[in-house]
C-alpha cells in the first residue's frame, strides 16, 4: 500500500525511490477495525493519520452527550487533532474508524526528525495544510450561508460517492441534520432527479 502514499507525495513534491523508502521508514502502518477508536477526547493526540484504505472520522461530544462529527478522512487524506498534536495538550476530539482501515501514522518526534532529514517534507505538509485549511474555510462559508437543505444538496452533488459511502447517521451529524431530516432530503433528491 506504500504506493498510495508515494503517489500522493508526488502530487506535491519530487522524491527519488531511495528517498521515498527512507521517508517511509518514519511512518508505521496500522490496521484498524470498523468503529475502533484511535484517539480519545481528553487524551493527548500523539499521531497524525494518513488513510491508505478505509475511512476515519473526527468527532466531539457536545454538552448533551451527542457525538458531533466534524471531519472525515478517506483514502489519501490526513486526519488528527492538530491542536492537541502540536501543543501536546488534551485532545478536544476523538478519532474513530468508520470502516476497516489501513493507515500510516507518524508521531511528533518522528515528524520533527523527518523535517530535519528531509526538508522537502515540510513543503509537502505545507501544501497539505493549506488545502485542508481552504476546505475548512469553504465548509464554514457553507454552514453560514446555505440553508440546511441547500447545504445537503451541495454536499451530495459535490461528493456523491462520499455521501453514499458514509452511514446516514454520521453524515447527518457532519451536516448538522437529524438522521430523519437527512432521510427526507435524500427522498426529495431522488424524487427531483426522477422527474
Amino acid at each position: 500500500m506504500s504506493h498510495i502514499f508515494k503517489q500522493h507525495l508526488q502530487k506535491f513534491i519530487s522524491v527519488s525511490e531511495e528517498e521515498f523508502e527512507a521517508i517511509l521508514s518514519y511512518f508505521k502502518t496500522i490496521h484498524v477495525s470498523k468503529k475502533e477508536i484511535l484517539q480519545q477526547e481528553g487524551k493527548i493526540c500523539r499521531w497524525q493519520y494518513f488513510v491508505l484504505t478505509g475511512c476515519l472520522r473526527k468527532f466531539m461530544t457536545n454538552e448533551k452527550g451527542v457525538e458531533v462529527t466534524t471531519e472525515f478522512a478517506i483514502e489519501t487524506w490526513w486526519l488528527s487533532d492538530n491542536r492537541s498534536f502540536e501543543l501536546q495538550a488534551e485532545a478536544l476530539f476523538s478519532i474513530q474508524a468508520v470502516e476497516n482501515s489501513e493507515i500510516l501514522t507518524i508521531d511528533s518526534q518522528s515528524m520533527e526528525k523527518l523535517y530535519q532529514d528531509f526538508p522537502i517534507m515540510e513543503r509537502y505538509f505545507r501544501f497539505v495544510y493549506q488545502r485542508a485549511f481552504a476546505a475548512y474555510q469553504m465548509r464554514i462559508k457553507y454552514l453560514y450561508t446555505f440553508s440546511k437543505e441547500d447545504y445537503f444538496f451541495h454536499f451530495y452533488d459535490s461528493y456523491p460517492q462520499f455521501a453514499q459511502r458514509i452511514p446516514q447517521y454520521l453524515l447527518a451529524s457532519f451536516l448538522g441534520l437529524t438522521p430523519e431530516y437527512l432521510s427526507e432530503l435524500r427522498k426529495k433528491r431522488v424524487t427531483a432527479t426522477d422527474r
